[in-house]
């Protein structure tokens, strides 16, 4: 980084500031996690300065064959890691990829039906803000008051009713797995296209911990980050079922085209320009990582962690929406402690424990306060910590939250979370 640090200091000092941010406090985030320093060292490089509009061996541009080889190297590797028949690495983001199913399989206006984003969702899912809920009719279901969890009757009931054209699936605060048997069932009784967004879950569904959407969902769209542990990226999948990959539509030209031909002219030129090769190599990187066994070792890590503190949680009186968790996160309503998911992650940010505040099924508080905080279990994995450590995680926590004005605590809380990522150390480089 010497070039770096002598060619424009100011930028030089941001990223020492936040490595040193990122090695001396717990990322608890549940969309965050810490990549490898050959997946970084893959996005800074000389990729980056190469125009590839279009497909490996379909380009628009000279000189595209270094490149048309690492995209035929991350195709194959997400194809192998989730059993997929075909594969599209080329989205910037998740939010790209979704943007992507919509041009495929919806017109504007149609009725999309998803999980309304106060009760886990995701923005792109149809929120009235983000353009899915600007651009089409956007109905949504959501978790039962009484369990915090999903009711597939209750979802068959809201699809009859409004008989969308497409079920959407997929959550940023869902703590619990999804029947997708049950959804395409729904989906095929109302002649619904359905598609699934695994952002959250794909290391963990790579790792078969968690039920398989491939073999049911029409089209599956993820993050390439977060329990994947590659770099801020999307990406979209299709099964090998052949009902998935053989379904047909005639568009304005007349030829015939499967579902991968129009995802494909979906994320370009439907969405987006040149992919981000650079990007693209560091995906390739990360799916080479999950590949091999260590991953699944690792995502075994990650749930078990995330019910350990879960656990800890509930015996220290925490609300905590569903009762637990099937995956990496947990999702706390925090009214029983009197203080809002706003106040706790400020409170719990200056003992460098890094939480993000979320809104609950049924909140009473705006988006921008919250009753509750959302935790994840990836980044601290990555990083070593075993259930002990996480349990204690909990607890030093709790000591923030029942008491966010003392600063007595506060440091003292924070002056252990220090001790601990000493004992766990990430990284020993500015960045690659």
């Amino acid at each position: 980084m010497k070039h770096l640090k002598e060619q424009d200091p100011e930028v030089y000092q941001v990223l020492e500031n936040e490595t040193r941010r990122q090695n001396d406090g717990m990322e608890l985030i549940a969309s965050e996690n810490f990549v490898t320093r050959a997946v970084i060292q893959a996005m800074g490089s000389t990729l980056t300065n190469k125009y590839a509009e279009g497909l490996p061996g379909k380009r628009y541009y000279g000189g595209c064959h270094h490149v048309d080889v690492v995209e035929d190297v991350a195709r194959n590797r997400a194809k192998a890691l989730f059993n997929a028949e075909w594969a599209n690495v080329q989205p910037h983001s998740g939010a790209t990829a979704n943007a992507a199913v919509y041009l495929t399989f919806l017109k504007p206006g149609d009725t999309l039906l998803g999980l309304d984003l106060s009760h886990g969702g995701h923005l792109t899912h149809g929120s009235p803000v983000n353009f899915s809920g600007i651009t089409y009719d956007a109905r949504f279901y959501g978790v039962e008051k009484e369990t915090g969890r999903l009711d597939m009757n209750v979802i068959r009931d809201k699809a009859r009713e409004i008989r969308p054209r497409m079920i959407s699936i997929g959550a940023s605060a869902y703590p619990r797995d999804f029947d997708y048997e049950a959804f395409r069932s729904i989906a095929d009784e109302v002649g619904a296209f359905l598609w699934m967004d695994m952002a959250h879950t794909a290391g963990l569904i790579a790792a078969r911990l968690l039920n398989d959407p491939l073999p049911h969902a029409h089209v599956v769209s993820t993050t390439t980050h977060k329990t994947l542990r590659g770099p801020r990226g999307g990406m979209l999948l299709i099964g090998k079922d052949s009902e998935n990959t053989l379904g047909k539509v005639a568009p304005k030209s007349g030829r015939v085209k499967m579902w991968s031909e129009l995802l494909d002219s979906a994320v370009f030129p439907g969405t987006q320009g040149g992919p981000l090769m650079h990007v693209i190599a560091s995906k390739a990187v990360a799916l080479g990582e999950a590949l091999k066994d260590d991953f699944t070792e690792y995502q075994k890590k990650v749930v078990a962690n995330s019910k350990a503190m879960a656990a800890r949680f509930l015996e220290m009186d925490y609300h905590l929406v569903s009762g637990g968790t099937d995956n990496h996160l947990m999702l706390i309503d925090l009214r029983n402690k009197n203080i809002t998911g706003k106040q706790a992650e400020e409170a719990l940010g200056r003992a460098d424990l890094t939480v993000n505040k979320n809104m609950v099924p049924f909140d009473t508080q705006s988006p921008f306060v919250t009753s509750g905080i959302r935790i994840g279990s990836p980044a601290m994995t990555t990083r070593g910590m075993g259930e002990d450590v996480f349990r204690r995680i909990a607890e030093l926590m709790d000591q923030v939250i029942t008491n966010p004005e003392s600063d007595t605590v506060i440091e003292k809380v924070r002056g252990e979370v220090h001790q601990l990522c000493e004992q766990y150390p990430l990284y020993d480089f500015v960045i690659a």
